[in-house]
């Protein structure tokens, strides 16, 4: 059978047991297994004789076989095998006096112990490696590794060529010195699993590279053993074809297996590239990753692919990028409309605002798509941005479509858009010495200065304006052609039509068929632009908000629906470091918008710790100052009720204790029976394993009911939002949040994106140290968007001195979202920042660490660009196009920004 890196283990793996267990680590072929990475060495195993053994302390060394018995465990089925070998030869150089030890090995399968008895047979030379201990007063090794050494004289230099063959007889190395060498080598560490052990990985993948290499041999059928073996059939299933150790020579270069695998495995990066960084070939850094010669071996291995991981991604990003500007896409070039629009703003730009309107101005005057990403802080003004492009594009005849992650922030849009537009035609362009005291992101004062301009509204539109978030509620589950007529009536110049999944038949219909028209129109909506009613002929521009909440299909619905590829532009509040942007982002343009607008006062963030009753009464007492004064608060809880199952990642320990500012002794009652109450529900303190278990997160319900018991709420009305709720309820309880009807909105992480309620001055955040910092960084961008003084409160039950109170101590001490952003990475990883199906084992980057290996990337990047400006086609490097296309095909995500 020919095995290539495209063979499955299932047809070379006589024991399907294993196959699956190396299925649930997703290896499923040859190549799987040699990109499954160990995550460490073990240390080299130490010579000694017998009598230097250390009980408990892994050793190696070689002894002849004296004699070897069989004996049926009749009581517990099986066999067991015990050999008694005798190390003289070599404790004589050692200086030690040989002694003599006895191997055990268990078995419920007759052939595996009679193929341990040929091997273990009397007289026979041995390499052994294993842990000492005692027994019966005779030192014993329990399942130890063997290694069969040839009688007679091997290769002059003692280097092992391969499985030497003895009459029926196959022996693992052809002298002792190379069996102790292969023996005592450092060994990969692989992440396992209950199915499979790390030792069992290994022998998996080793015999694979074999088999690769054309070294490997038959194994007797379905033999197995329980414990780790080198050389030997595997219990958990065995290879078909597979039964030599890998090979043995100081240099890999003249080893049998080395130049076979070198045959089986083409490189990957072009060897200018390869010589230039020292880097290994392919084949050897396989070799030296899964068996190494050393601890340094394996490193440099492991920086080979780790570079080679680099530079195909980036070829990939870089080819994408290249292949974009051969599709089509509308030419914007007019921008009379858009600048008339700035010029109506009550605000000024900020100077970041204006340098990114200019650069996605310039992109959409192309007769290619433009991709852009907008990274930027919450509150940086990345709507107003956003819709001066979409205007660019209605302003040039086409239609432009905005999609929003949900149906709340959709309807916020559409009325903060049309609240814009209305103030066109309205607002003298002079200078107006009111603009500058106004906030360049204030909703309030966008629709105040668009209340005092528009056109044909009556009391009641003006007042749906006034509260943007009720009057996009009611048009969501009434909408009219009344409605939309008002709509179009205000913003004159470009109708903006709202589609939502919650919109009724005949108002999504009539939503539709106005897009459809190819009429120049701003389309707001959610996942609904995706679906395939949606049509919309002339589309020029597609903005997606929170690009991390769509899939790359969605995406791709919107570019694939018409012949002319829309223009890209993606925006994201989430901060994420350049170097990770360039990495996950590298076909894409980068904006950044740093510069908060003039009016926004610092988010003042406490780090409170819920056992300290003083404290949280204090915090709820200043919350009850605010609400006095007309403002709002936020309360967040990471579970709905006690019936979600959802939990965080990090441990924490204590009751909930909300105290009282005034120590009254009717709340100190009732917060030690809250107390008492949520401790009788925690689980055990010990579970089976001993382990402290974690109390329950808070949920909605309980803080909901908990809290409006509080003598310092008396009188205030609460309301709750949850994922669960309907899309009426949303939009009914946002509205009277905004109202101010209910004051104290106690809700999950559902208004983390997108809800905007300039009035919200506090946040509460109970379970903060079991949040990532880049979501506890979002939350807190809830409060102080209406330029009052605003305060963000993170309820720990972190541990002093862990790292879930070091990451509370990171989002208390800056407001920066990049620091915020680089911090996450450190402690989380990408994988948990950026999402699993961008990072890890999910998107075939294995290796590569986004943060530490910057350089590299960097370095990869240059090299890519350089190559791609000789050859756009890699027509000269086939091995590296087929790479490429495989990671292309693999990780379409991480190509489109998903």
């Amino acid at each position: 059978m020919s095995i290539t890196l495209n063979t499955t283990m299932s047809s070379i793996m006589t024991n399907k047991r294993r196959v699956g267990a190396l299925k649930s680590l997703g290896v499923v072929t040859v190549g799987d297994a040699l990109t499954y990475y160990p995550f460490r060495v073990a240390d080299p195993v130490p010579l000694r004789a017998l009598r230097e053994a250390r009980i408990g302390e892994r050793m190696a060394f070689s002894a002849s076989v004296r004699g070897m018995r069989v004996v049926p465990m009749n009581v517990r089925r099986g066999y067991r095998l015990e050999a008694v070998v005798d190390d003289g030869d070599f404790a004589v150089s050692r200086h030690v006096a040989g002694a003599a030890a006895r191997l055990v090995f268990f078995s419920y399968k007759k052939q595996y112990v009679d193929w341990l008895s040929m091997r273990l047979r009397s007289g026979a030379i041995v390499v052994i490696a294993g842990e000492p201990s005692e027994f019966n007063g005779q030192l014993q090794f329990t399942h130890p590794e063997i290694m069969t050494v040839a009688p007679g004289s091997g290769p002059a230099d003692g280097e092992y060529s391969g499985v030497v063959q003895m009459s029926a007889l196959k022996y693992d190395a052809d002298t002792v010195e190379a069996g102790l060498r292969r023996i005592s080598r450092p060994r990969p560490v692989y992440h396992a699993s209950s199915r499979i052990s790390s030792e069992h990985i290994h022998e998996s993948i080793v015999q694979c590279i074999e088999l690769l290499a054309g070294t490997g041999q038959d194994l007797p059928g379905d033999a197995a053993t329980e414990a780790p073996q080198t050389m030997k059939p595997m219990e958990d299933g065995g290879i078909s074809g597979a039964g030599t150790a890998p090979a043995d020579a100081e240099s890999r270069s003249g080893n049998a297996v080395a130049v076979g695998l070198a045959r089986a495995i083409p490189d990957v990066l072009p060897e200018s590239v390869r010589e230039s960084n020292h880097l290994l070939h392919r084949a050897e850094a396989f070799l030296a990753i899964h068996d190494p010669l050393s601890t340094a071996d394996f490193k440099r291995a492991i920086g080979t692919m780790r570079y080679e991981e680099a530079f195909v991604s980036q070829t990939a990003l870089l080819q994408s990028r290249s292949n974009v500007r051969k599709d089509a896409a509308l030419p914007c070039a007019g921008v009379a409309l858009r600048d008339r629009f700035i010029e109506s703003l009550p605000f000024p730009l900020t100077g970041g605002q204006r340098e990114v309107i200019d650069d996605i101005g310039a992109d959409m005057a192309r007769e290619y798509p433009m991709q852009r990403l907008l990274q930027g802080e919450v509150g940086s003004g990345k709507t107003v941005v956003a819709v001066a492009a979409m205007l660019q594009a209605a302003g040039s005849g086409h239609q432009a479509v905005l999609v929003a992650p949900t149906q709340v922030l959709a309807e916020q849009h559409h009325a903060t858009i049309s609240a814009m537009l209305c103030a066109i035609d309205g607002v003298e362009t002079g200078d107006d010495p009111s603009r500058d005291a106004l906030s360049p992101n204030d909703p309030a004062d966008l629709i105040k200065a668009a209340e005092s301009v528009a056109d044909g509204g009556d009391a009641k539109g003006r007042t749906a304006v006034k509260h943007p978030v009720k009057h996009s509620g009611a048009r969501s589950g009434k909408q009219d052609g009344a409605a939309h007529a008002q709509s179009d009536a205000n913003t004159r110049h470009v109708p903006v039509i709202l589609l939502t999944g919650g919109m009724k038949l005949a108002a999504r219909r009539r939503a539709l068929a106005l897009a459809a028209s190819g009429d120049p129109c701003i389309i707001v909506a959610t996942h609904a632009a995706f679906s395939k009613t949606f049509q919309a002929p002339n589309l020029a521009l597609v903005v997606i908000d929170e690009q991390h909440r769509f899939g790359v299909e969605q995406r791709e619905s919107l570019r694939t629906k018409n012949d002319v590829v829309p223009h890209l532009l993606v925006m994201t509040a989430t901060p994420i470091p350049r170097t990770a942007a360039m990495t996950w982002f590298g076909d894409l343009d980068i904006s950044w918008l740093t510069e908060l607008p003039g009016g926004r006062k610092p988010i003042r963030t406490f780090v409170v710790p819920e056992n300290d009753g003083r404290m949280m009464g204090s915090m709820f007492a200043h919350i009850r100052g605010r609400i006095d004064a007309g403002e709002r608060a936020y309360v967040v809880c990471p579970r709905i009720d006690a019936d979600d199952e959802s939990d965080g990642d990090d441990d924490t320990s204590g009751a909930l204790q909300i105290g009282v500012y005034d120590d009254s002794d009717a709340y100190r009652r009732e917060s030690a029976a809250a107390a008492a109450n949520t401790a009788a529900s925690a689980p055990s303190k010990e579970d089976g394993d001993g382990a402290p278990s974690r109390p329950p997160l808070h949920s909605v319900a309980e803080i909901e009911r908990r809290l409006s018991s509080l003598p310092q709420f008396r009188g205030v009305r609460f309301a709750t939002l949850t994922g669960r709720d309907d899309d009426a309820t949303k939009q009914q309880v946002m509205a009277d949040f905004a109202d101010g009807a209910t004051p104290v909105l106690v809700a999950t992480t559902v208004i983390e994106v997108g809800v905007d309620v300039p009035q919200a001055s506090c946040i509460v955040i109970f379970d903060a140290d079991r949040y990532g910092l880049s979501q506890l960084h979002q939350l807190r961008g809830r409060v102080g968007r209406g330029g009052t003084d605003s305060w963000a409160f993170l309820i720990s039950r972190a541990e002093d001195g862990g790292p879930a109170q070091q990451r509370l101590q990171v989002i208390q001490g800056t407001l920066d979202g990049a620091q915020i952003a680089q911090a996450d990475l450190e402690f989380r990883g990408a994988g948990d920042v950026l999402g699993d199906a961008q990072s890890g084992g999910k998107s075939g980057l294995k290796l590569l660490r986004v943060v530490k290996d910057a350089k590299i990337i960097a370095d990869a990047r240059e090299r890519a660009g350089r190559l791609l400006a000789d050859d756009p086609d890699l027509s000269g490097e086939v091995e590296l196009a087929g790479a490429v296309l495989d990671f292309t095909r693999g990780n379409e995500t991480f190509l489109t920004s998903s």
